[in-house]
């Protein structure tokens, strides 16, 4: 899209949400009412029964999107302003797919105990938090302090939201393939709040070989200069030890799963992988490979494997092998 017609679609449009009104003030009994006194009598009550806030106010269909700005999509550490049209975006989602009223919040600090202590400061409004774009490993202590001390539901979508969704595509993906879902060996471009729970949910879907890797490469027991987090997750993930870069660890996989950066695979990588492959380049807003540069790959494999046996004289199929057009079609579908 033309970044200069996108940017004055957003100008022109404003504000994505609003708030609206759901009860009426026509007349001076609709304030009394809504207001003043009889919001005095609301405000005793939930004083002495605070429970009853979901039922009375707006906290029983209330959340707040909330991030500091330190990870937004795959733009990095781009600040609370950054942020805030991300998780207005969010906001519009949750209220126009579920007709749950959400708030963008984006925090100008930093420090996981500065956030704790905001969020924890306007928890009592909300239904629900849902955490967004925050840098791993923080976004895990935050997480988990907030789910401890609040009483609300808690949500880091970079890990859930996307951890769901990755198990549910890959599920299905496998059954087009034919590979058993537990038999599958998985490549997870990217080590941070993505690229964690994703390989946690698929070990406890029953998934055996997962490599992940950050930016130093694979994660592997022992590995040095590690966070205490990413060697947490090398202790249950690769068990064939697999070391060095993305390519070293798609030589025989597959599954690609990108939660990293764009650019970082090209078809050349994706022909190292088993026929089937499977990509998921998730980096948004530019994934790490384009479908049509990854179906280039996915195409080369499928011609190729219509060769049982190679010779010099055969590497390819013929030219009116009548298996070509199903296999290629099989694949770039």
């Amino acid at each position: 899209m033309d970044t200069k017609k996108l940017i004055s679609t957003y100008k022109k449009q404003g504000a994505r949400i609003e708030t609206r009104a759901r009860v009426k003030l026509a007349g001076k009994s609709d304030f009394s009412l809504w207001y003043t006194p009889g919001v005095g009598t609301a405000a005793t009550h939930l004083a002495k029964h605070p429970r009853d806030a979901r039922s009375m106010s707006v906290k029983g269909n209330s959340v707040a999107v909330v991030s500091d700005g330190s990870a937004v999509l795959g733009l990095g550490n781009i600040g609370p302003y950054g942020a805030l049209p991300v998780m207005e975006g969010k906001a519009l989602i949750f209220k126009g797919r579920a007709g749950i009223d959400a708030w963008p919040i984006v925090l100008d600090c930093h420090e996981p105990e500065e956030i704790v202590a905001v969020v924890k400061a306007i928890a009592p409004a909300f239904g629900g938090i849902n955490l967004e774009d925050i840098a791993a490993p923080k976004c895990f202590t935050v997480e988990r302090a907030l789910v401890e001390a609040l009483g609300i539901p808690v949500m880091h979508d970079d890990q859930h939201g996307t951890a769901i969704v990755v198990l549910a595509g890959l599920i299905n993906a496998a059954k087009v393939v034919k590979k058993p879902l537990r038999k599958l060996k998985v490549v997870i471009s990217g080590a941070g709040a993505a690229g964690t729970a994703v390989a946690k949910l698929l070990l406890a879907a029953g998934v055996k070989d997962i490599v992940v890797l950050d930016r130093a490469g694979a994660l592997y027991r022992g590995r040095a200069k590690t966070s205490d987090e990413k060697a947490a997750l090398a202790m249950v993930t690769n068990p064939r030890k697999v070391k060095g870069r993305l390519q070293d660890a798609l030589a025989g996989a597959d599954v690609l799963i990108g939660v990293s950066g764009p650019g970082l695979a090209g078809a050349a990588d994706i022909k190292l992988m088993a026929p089937g492959a499977i990509v998921f380049a998730l980096a948004n807003p530019v994934p790490e490979i384009l479908p049509e540069e990854a179906k280039k790959g996915a195409a080369a494999k499928a011609l190729a494997s219509l060769i049982a046996r190679p010779t010099a004289a055969k590497i390819i199929p013929d030219l009116l092998d009548p298996r070509v057009v199903k296999a290629i079609t099989r694949s770039v579908r």
